[in-house]
């Protein structure tokens, strides 16, 4: 169970949902899946009654595999990220595809096989419906990676940007900035392959902002009207949350007792999640979930212990928080791995 660890902030548990995942938030609609079924729930409604939105038809032998909970974490099953469009279209990311769903549409649509890699990490979504996802697989031979874009709702996909051979690993995450009005792509794992890069949503202007070393390895980035808050993602250095302002300085404002991916903003707070990847540095066992109220106090909020599968097959212990712009006020987020809340989504109010 999660130990309450400060006094400054505190999370009130509002409700405990398990075999769910949350997945992205549109407003205070939270959607979230169970096995290969996408739900959704208004969080600011007298009662939180989840609803059927649609489902997404699997190989056959996947449907077993989600039956149970081992075989779940094991072969990575279910929905993996989700995107809310404007026009009211979803995309979603699930193992070896894309998806897509129209309005008023109870299935889901593969419109692009993923051939690299099981699945990208996150989806990115513009303004004006363009949808962007970067390749993510181990890459051991460095070959080009793509980054692609949707310009029609997730109907057709096509090449925007390809980082050469050698360039880098692959792609964290893409994320979208509205007060900049532009795109953050995040890439990794060693050396001038970690790189934060600021990006034209026309991806003809391509900049590196952090590179060349580990803590510009990231995976989670939040913008903000005064800066971008992102976590470093390495097991070979100790972790940290930083601020790059708007002005191009560089604050490290917080320790983290291991390596994050996963980072939300809530009302006026700031979160951030570790998960268990142990190491020589980061020798953590636990989860834990960094927040603060005014990006300037952080501290450890909760706590999971790892449980005892091993995780190089049944995953690293984890805190997922989901994407989206959340108006809600309560922090949703989902765990897994750990003793006595696994493949379990929580809600908390601040």
């Amino acid at each position: 169970m999660p130990t309450p660890q400060s006094e400054a902030m505190t999370l009130h548990r509002v409700a405990t949902f398990p075999r769910l995942r949350a997945l992205a938030w549109d407003g205070d609609l939270l959607y979230a899946s169970r096995g290969y079924s996408l739900l959704r729930a208004r969080m600011n409604a007298p009662s939180i009654e989840w609803q059927h939105v649609a489902r997404h038809s699997p190989p056959w032998w996947r449907n077993l595999s989600v039956s149970s909970r081992l075989a779940f974490r094991l072969f990575r099953e279910g929905f993996h990220a989700l995107a809310v469009l404007a026009s009211g279209h979803m995309v979603a990311a699930v193992p070896g595809a894309i998806l897509t769903l129209a309005p008023g549409e109870s299935k889901f649509r593969v419109s692009h096989r993923v051939l690299r890699g099981t699945r990208p990490l996150h989806l990115a979504v513009t303004p004006d419906d363009h949808i962007f996802w970067g390749e993510y697989f181990d890459n051991p031979r460095r070959d080009e990676v793509h980054i692609y874009a949707s310009t029609d709702r997730g109907e057709s996909w096509h090449v925007a940007y390809t980082f050469p051979q050698g360039a880098i690993r692959h792609v964290h995450n893409i994320v979208y900035d509205e007060w900049a009005d532009c795109l953050w792509v995040l890439t990794g794992d060693h050396g001038d392959e970690c790189r934060i890069l600021r990006v034209s949503r026309d991806f003809r202007r391509v900049e590196a902002v952090l590179a060349g070393n580990q803590q510009a390895r990231a995976v989670a980035l939040v913008p903000a009207a005064e800066g971008l808050y992102f976590s470093s993602d390495t097991p070979l250095e100790s972790n940290h949350i930083y601020c790059l302002d708007r002005g191009g300085k560089l604050n490290d404002v917080a320790s983290l007792s291991s390596s994050s991916i996963f980072g939300c903003r809530v009302a006026e707070g700031l979160f951030f999640s570790t998960m268990v990847e142990p190491s020589q540095v980061n020798p953590d066992s636990c989860v834990r979930l960094y927040g603060s109220r005014n990006s300037r106090d952080w501290q450890p909020l909760l706590q999971w212990k790892k449980d005892l599968w091993p995780m190089s097959l049944f995953q690293y212990g984890n805190a997922l928080l989901p994407d989206g712009r959340n108006t809600s006020g309560l922090l949703a987020l989902t765990t897994v791995a750990v003793e006595g809340a696994d493949l379990e989504t929580s809600l908390w109010r601040l």
